[in-house]
């Protein structure tokens, strides 16, 4: 049997196979051609070598399996490794504290004080003053919408009883029921804020919010004159976020809980996970003669999984990798090992002790320059040649 080179172009004085595995018959060659642009997603190509004077068989099955030179090694070796093997495409996205809301006055007066842009504001104590009376901060999902007195129940007086239990004022059983003991309460809390002691609380002395806010910016300033519905000031959260802003066609890669890295504008890798999921309708700016538009957009948040790494930027632009496919578990080796096989697929040059031949192989997911491979002959372990540099 011939040795085994690797040129760059095959040898032109090796006759084509006329059959299988005979006395003295040449095969074709085997090459290593680069494998499709749609197979390899961007991936190096391939290093074309030649492979000549192998004796060639067919396994069942029909993946080939050639024995090849005794004398002759690749440049280089690898081993098929077990991992989980992760596409990702990256997106921009922005460091912060999340998408700002609005907080509308529902009371008309004077701004006699505002909460400091970048202050944090907790359970209990105002975000803002109208005509010197405080509207404050309670924590909940469901907004202040009536006027909470004796003989009112529903969930929105558990909510706001709870809050007035956390304030630290007692007396009073935490349900669904506004009574009398509940109002004896409320005259506690309005003296604690110099409001009126009516027992009775006004739906727009009344903030709700997940948790304590951070006040992103102001709409009015001290002095201003607002009506109901007159924005004065925007909150966020105060945990550091990370918002990524979708086509709609993107929207397989925003799965709450999916796990993604950030990397910072100084190069900087953090990872984190897809904490929420919306789906956003952005009008742009009317131009004249024409109508806004409007375009649906899927809205992602993320949190940090290292609230430190992201402490260093109060805002910056960052990349997030989002997981596009994902395999667990799979045997894997670097693209570049993979040979373009003169029948048709892909195949690996085993390297063994006692020489090399060349295995079918069928292939996966790739990712991160590495490609997923099975087929029976192919084990964790196993070492397959490289080209060389």
């Amino acid at each position: 049997m011939t040795g085994t080179s690797r040129t760059t172009e095959p040898p032109t004085d090796a006759p084509a196979a006329t059959g299988s595995s005979a006395a003295g018959a040449q095969p074709s060659p085997a090459r290593r051609r680069r494998p499709r642009p749609g197979f390899l997603l961007g991936a190096a190509g391939l290093l074309v070598v030649a492979v000549a004077g192998t004796a060639v068989t067919f396994a069942s099955g029909g993946h080939a399996d050639r024995s090849a030179s005794l004398d002759r090694r690749p440049p280089s070796t690898t081993t098929v490794t077990r991992q989980n093997l992760v596409d990702r495409e990256t997106k921009n996205g922005e460091l912060g504290y999340g998408t700002p809301r609005a907080r509308d006055s529902r009371l008309g007066g004077t701004v006699t004080w505002l909460a400091e842009g970048g202050a944090t504001v907790k359970r209990g104590k105002a975000l803002y003053r109208i005509d010197d009376e405080p509207v404050v901060l309670l924590y909940g999902s469901l907004p202040a919408y009536r006027m909470l007195r004796s003989g009112v129940s529903g969930t929105d007086v558990k909510q706001f009883e709870q809050n007035l239990a956390a304030l630290g004022h007692t007396g009073f059983t935490v349900d669904e029921d506004f009574t009398s003991a509940t109002a004896d309460a409320v005259r506690d809390w309005q003296e604690d804020l110099g409001l009126p002691e009516t027992g009775q609380v006004e739906p727009a002395r009344i903030v709700y919010a997940p948790g304590e806010v951070r006040v992103e910016s102001h709409g009015v300033e001290v002095g201003d004159t607002v009506g109901a519905g007159k924005v004065v000031l925007s909150t966020t959260g105060t945990a550091r976020l990370v918002t990524c802003t979708l086509d709609v066609e993107d929207q397989r890669l925003a799965r709450k809980g999916a796990e993604v890295t950030i990397t910072l504008p100084d190069g900087t890798r953090s990872t984190g996970k897809v904490d929420t999921v919306e789906t956003v309708v952005q009008t742009s700016a009317a131009t004249t003669g024409k109508d806004a538009e409007t375009d649906t957009k899927i809205e992602v948040t993320i949190t940090g999984d290292d609230a430190k790494a992201l402490a260093g930027y109060d805002k910056a632009a960052v990349d997030v990798g989002l997981v596009a496919s994902e395999r667990a578990d799979v045997l894997t080796v670097p693209v570049a090992a993979l040979l373009t096989l003169a029948e048709g697929g892909y195949g690996l040059e085993v390297v063994e002790e006692g020489g090399t031949r060349i295995v079918a192989v069928r292939t996966g997911l790739f990712a991160d320059g590495r490609v997923e491979v099975s087929g029976g002959a192919v084990t964790e372990g196993l070492t397959v040649g490289m080209p060389g540099d």
